[in-house]
C-alpha cells in the first residue's frame, strides 16, 4: 500500500495543480481542504521543493505553487520521490532491489516473477498518468454486514 506521506504528497499536488498558473497557494489552504496536518505538510512540500516539483514562496503573499505544468509530472515519479519504489516486494524493485529475506533463491521464486510483471504493469501506467490528467471519482465500497 502507498504509505500516508505519499498519499499526502499526491493529494497537495494535485490541489497545486488545480490552482496552476494562480499564483501561490498558502500552506494552510493546501492543509485544510486536503485534510493534511500543516506539519506534515510543511516537510512533504520543502522536499517537493529540493526536488524541483514546487516552488516555495515566502513572505506575505507567499505559499506554494508547481514548479512544472502539470503535464509535466506523473505519477510514477511521484510514488517513486516519496516511496523510493513502485514494488510491492524488495526483490522486484528496479532502483532499490533487496533481496527478500526468507525466501528461495532469486532464479527460482515465481513471487518475484510475478511481483516484477506486477510492477512494470504499475509503472506503464502510473508513468503515463499525470497530474493534467482526469481522474474519474469513484464512489465508496459498500460497508459489509459484520
Amino acid at each position: 500500500m502507498l504509505s500516508q506521506k505519499t498519499r499526502y504528497t499526491i493529494r497537495a499536488l494535485q490541489h497545486l495543480s488545480d490552482t496552476f498558473g494562480q499564483g501561490p497557494v498558502r500552506l494552510d489552504a493546501i492543509a485544510e481542504a486536503q485534510n493534511i496536518p500543516r506539519k506534515f505538510l510543511t516537510v512533504i512540500l520543502s522536499e517537493m521543493a529540493r526536488e524541483g516539483i514546487v516552488i516555495s514562496h515566502r513572505g506575505r503573499e507567499g505559499g506554494y505553487e508547481l514548479a512544472l505544468p502539470p503535464v509535466d509530472i506523473r505519477y510514477g515519479d511521484i510514488i517513486r520521490l516519496t516511496r523510493g519504489s513502485l514494488a510491492l516486494t524488495p526483490c522486484a524493485s528496479r532502483n532499490a532491489h533487496e533481496t527478500c529475506n526468507n525466501c528461495l533463491p532469486e532464479a527460482d521464486c515465481r513471487l518475484r516473477g510475478l511481483m516484477l510483471q506486477l510492477r512494470d504493469e504499475m509503472a506503464t501506467m502510473l508513468d503515463r498518468i499525470t497530474l493534467a490528467d482526469p481522474i474519474t471519482l469513484e464512489p465508496p465500497f459498500e460497508e459489509q454486514a459484520a
